[in-house]
């Protein structure tokens, strides 16, 4: 993303928001107008925008609600008009309405596959092209959003990640061509999780029980502020929520195993076993739900904030978590008082060398620690000397990571590294004892 692009304070914004009476489009829309936003409420559920409009305005905010279907490329045109002739101009445009499709790919209906694709695809293109009317004119940025199935697709959701792959290969291709024309937008793609919202309950559904989430999961709040954080200064992309960063990764490195790993956790773990709130031809493909609700129906941990996600946003804060660095130095080379890790093993004197460590989580913070693991691997993936890296799950509450580098030198790296302060920082936390970090040599190795 060109650094030339200056944006906004979101307080001096005008934000169109598609999708705004539901789940993360409702959640960012609060914010924003919280923070001083002049907002513009896009959906189809005329009610439930009247209402969220009225909402905002009434706590002291700006905002005017459009009854508009983003299938609709004239529906879309209505949304810029309406925000020109209210407040004079468009600052930043989130393209956030999307619909679900759950079930497997031969037993869905190619009408909804369609259907699917004109909101959550061709939704995204006309929103893009309208804003750029305008944004090309006095700035500002456009924010789409994707998923982490834009990345790495999953069973039972074909054509949504299909859709969300669309996405992905779009907003890519027109940020080339802006930064080409050197126009002054910034465009970005938002990657959530696993997000609880109403998603799973309003999608259309061929599964046999309500689908909910496979964890980890985390709350729309996380995905708002990544979008509001795009909106005052330019992002290229971010995932919201280290789970997708790390399946993402592993999908590169070993697609045959992550392939394998998805399917043992996703098919079994989608079907939540009750029953369906709606019925199928009553689902948001087929009708405005007229909810105005920001959470869904996963009844497990959902995280509120993603460390990794916010690390990525705002570099500058993870010196916070650094301040723990020389607590660490000292507690593994040194004779701490309190000591988080237990360093055992010979320093060795082989050319490789390695780190085995054992969590165990305390009882009920077993998804915690699933995430905590996954924040170290985005630390882990800025460290060049640590590969490869490998996370298991030996049971419920016993995890281990093991990960080698090419030297000592490479080994304390990490060892002072951010990956080390987190897993410093949460331990006490987290963990029913401090976690055991074993050195290894590394005698021999095959690459076949």
């Amino acid at each position: 993303m060109s650094m030339s692009i200056t944006l906004k304070p979101l307080d001096e914004q005008v934000l169109v928001i598609t999708g705004a009476t539901s789940g993360i489009g409702l959640t960012t829309a609060r914010i924003a107008a919280r923070r001083g936003a002049s907002v513009v409420l896009a959906a189809r559920s005329a009610g439930a925008l009247k209402q969220l409009a009225e909402e905002i305005v009434r706590e002291g905010g700006q905002a005017i609600a459009v009854v508009a279907d983003v299938s609709l490329e004239e529906d879309v045109r209505a949304i810029a008009e309406q925000a020109l002739a209210t407040y004079g101009r468009i600052d930043s445009w989130v393209n956030n309405a999307g619909v679900g499709l759950y079930g497997r790919t031969e037993d869905v209906s190619t009408a909804d596959m369609r259907r699917l694709f004109e909101t959550n695809f061709w939704g995204v293109v006309y929103g893009s092209r309208e804003a750029l009317k305008h944004l090309k004119l006095g700035g500002g940025a456009i924010i789409n959003l994707g998923s982490e199935v834009s990345e790495r697709s999953v069973p039972l959701q074909g054509m949504y990640c299909a859709s969300k792959h669309a996405i992905k290969g779009f907003t890519e291709a027109l940020r080339m061509e802006l930064e080409d024309e050197g126009a002054p937008v910034s465009v970005t793609l938002i990657k959530p999780g696993q997000i609880d919202t109403p998603f799973t309950i309003n999608a259309r559904n061929y599964l046999d029980s309500e689908p909910h989430h496979v964890p980890p999961v985390y709350a729309p709040d996380a995905v708002a502020r990544a979008i509001l954080h795009s909106a005052e200064k330019p992002v290229r992309d971010v995932f919201v929520g280290g789970g997708g960063r790390l399946v993402a990764a592993l999908g590169h490195l070993a697609p045959g195993l992550t392939d394998r790993l998805i399917e043992a956790t996703v098919i079994p773990g989608t079907p939540s076993g009750r029953m369906p709130r709606r019925d199928r031809d009553k689902s948001v493909l087929d009708v405005p739900s007229e909810a105005l609700s920001e959470r869904g129906n996963y009844d497990g941990f959902v995280q509120k904030i993603s460390l990794y996600t916010e690390a990525r946003l705002h570099p500058v804060l993870t010196g916070a978590v650094l301040a723990t660095v020389g607590f660490l130095v000292s507690s593994v080379f040194g004779g701490s008082s309190h000591r988080p890790a237990r360093t055992i093993g010979r320093k060795g004197r082989s050319p490789a060398k390695a780190l085995h460590i054992r969590l165990e989580a305390r009882k009920g913070r077993e998804a915690e620690v699933e995430e905590l693991v996954l924040e170290i691997l985005g630390h882990v993936q800025q460290e060049p000397g640590t590969r490869p890296w490998y996370a298991t799950r030996l049971s419920r509450r016993v995890f281990e990571i093991f990960e080698t580098f090419p030297n000592e030198s490479g080994r304390r790296a990490h060892l002072s590294g951010e990956g080390a302060a987190l897993l410093m920082k949460r331990s006490n936390d987290l963990l029913v004892r401090p976690a055991v970090i074993t050195r290894l040599d590394v005698l021999a190795a095959s690459e076949a």
